[in-house]
């Protein structure tokens, strides 16, 4: 078994199959498939099952991934600490985000950051918490923002800054601008809401069904919208009231395009957490940004 042929592993798991994977890496269907065939022979188990024109891991594969993951991220500590002794530049920093938190705070505490480090490189990508820790976990991140803390041994978590979530209305909402008592008062609105999708869903997503559960309302009437900016959008247009990040309606309340409506017996937030990978390779680059962060002016 080595490096390579685990690189093959990871690329058919990660791209879904064969064909995609020959693609990315700029080989040959069969050489991709003849490298999986002779790790399986190794091995002695199947690591991937058919489904349909795609393919899935078998529970061998299964087995395998993690290991697999740590081998990969570990051969990319070690071209980054090569890297960094010979040049001695800033670098390049991989940054996985929960695309909510991808707001105004972010972009100052990066604009902040390329101030004191002009030759940095930041390259930002977008996912859901789980799929962060993951990104970190395979060291395709360095350093990952998501909601809540990761409990895995893989990796350090450390909790930055809570986010607060506020009710966004339209400015021209009857109630805009108000405060209520309770949130009971506003059952009987239309709400926007992330999709309640299992196992890919933020931790905060449902935020808004369990504070009225709590009050007594199994039910209110809502759509599912999967996009900040769609809810943004849309509360705007006045087609419903949205339960969001207060950090990330702050520019269109002070633009005069959303406002709140506050409400006495709501006090609602979400721990932010970074996330590196432990021992990892941390650059200088990557020591900074994690200064910068823990900050907490997110």
């Amino acid at each position: 078994m080595d490096s390579e042929a685990l690189a093959t592993f990871l690329t058919v798991h990660r791209r879904g199959g064969v064909s995609a994977a020959a693609s990315a890496l700029a080989r040959t269907q069969s050489a991709i498939s003849r490298r999986i065939a002779l790790l399986e022979e190794e091995l002695g188990a199947p690591l991937f099952e058919r489904i349909g024109r795609g393919l899935r891991l078998s529970q061998a594969g299964q087995a395998l991934l993690p290991h697999a993951e740590k081998v990969a991220a570990a051969l990319g500590d070690a071209a980054a600490a090569v890297e960094a002794a010979k040049s001695g530049a800033a670098g390049t920093v991989h940054l996985a985000a929960v695309g909510t938190l991808a707001s105004s705070g972010l972009a100052a505490v990066l604009a902040r950051l390329k101030t004191s480090l002009p030759d940095l490189d930041i390259r930002l990508q977008t996912a859901t918490s789980a799929e962060v820790s993951e990104k970190v976990r395979a060291g395709d991140a360095a350093v990952g923002l998501r909601y809540y803390e990761d409990p895995s041994p893989d990796l350090l978590c450390k909790i930055i800054h809570h986010e607060r979530l506020v009710i966004a209305c339209a400015p021209a909402h009857p109630l805009a601008g108000k405060r209520l008592k309770s949130l009971v008062r506003l059952s009987g609105e239309r709400w926007l809401a992330f999709p309640q999708q299992p196992r890919r869903a933020e931790p905060y997503a449902e935020a808004i069904f369990s504070q009225f559960l709590v009050r007594g309302v199994e039910r209110i009437d809502w759509t599912a919208i999967d996009s900040l900016t769609a809810q943004k959008r849309l509360v705007e247009a006045g087609f419903g009231l949205a339960l969001l990040q207060e950090s990330a309606i702050a520019e269109e309340v002070g633009q005069g395009n959303l406002a709140l409506i506050r409400v006495a017996d709501l006090d609602v937030s979400v721990p932010v957490a970074c996330v590196v990978r432990r021992s990892a390779f941390l650059s200088r680059a990557t020591r900074a940004l994690l200064t910068e962060l823990e900050r907490g002016e997110l």
